[in-house]
């Protein structure tokens, strides 16, 4: 009895909550979300409002999620009709849940999710084998990674005219962009600056 006790207070600790599909075919399924420290799963509230933003853009497409996290991103643009989405989550506790999510989703949808566990900056510095339509850009605040992700977006061309990204940062993030990164929406909820750019067609 002890142990079996045992067991399931590990097994709780492993966990940090769950978070609730809000739209599309998997709406209402909810995930487990794994107990790591400084995981911060983007709100309801952030992600209806991206979403709406991106509701005519996600139906076939390929995406990319860079820091998977709770998967709320990820598994609601699979829900919305993405084609494929891939998972990049460094934490091997979180990329484990990601991929027990992942394993239950693509069986009863028709879009695919693919998590690789792994660090976002070492997998962008790769050339990929055709470009994603949507990126998702959702790291630890206040480590310089979202800044660095879209130079490496940009310098092995994971990207082409049309992609779209997006970006959740700390409200004071001033990065730089590319020039031909059109802003097409930006917002603030307390501390947290989202926004979402669309590549143009280079001059």
């Amino acid at each position: 009895m002890a142990r079996n006790a045992h067991k399931q207070n590990h097994k709780q600790a492993q966990v940090a909550g769950e978070v609730r599909i809000i739209g599309g075919q998997l709406r209402g399924r909810k995930l487990t979300v794994a107990d790591v420290p400084g995981l911060r799963p983007s709100t309801d509230r952030v992600r209806e409002t991206l979403f709406n933003w991106l509701q005519f853009e996600l139906a076939g497409q390929r995406c990319l999620d860079l820091f998977g996290g709770s998967g709320a991103l990820g598994f609601e643009a699979l829900s919305r009709g993405a084609e494929l989405v891939v998972m990049i989550e460094k934490d091997a506790k979180a990329a484990a849940i990601l991929s027990q999510h992942a394993t239950t989703l693509n069986q009863v949808s028709p879009g695919q999710v693919l998590v690789q566990p792994g660090d976002a900056l070492q997998f962008l510095q790769q050339t990929p084998a055709q470009p994603f339509a949507v990126v998702f850009i959702d790291p630890p605040f206040r480590m310089g990674l979202a800044e660095q992700c879209c130079a490496l977006l940009e310098q092995y061309q994971w990207l082409q005219a049309g992609s779209w990204v997006y970006l959740e940062t700390e409200a004071e993030w001033h990065g730089q962009l590319p020039a031909h990164w059109r802003q097409h929406r930006s917002k603030a909820a307390g501390q947290v600056s989202y926004q979402l750019y669309q590549l143009e067609e280079l001059a």
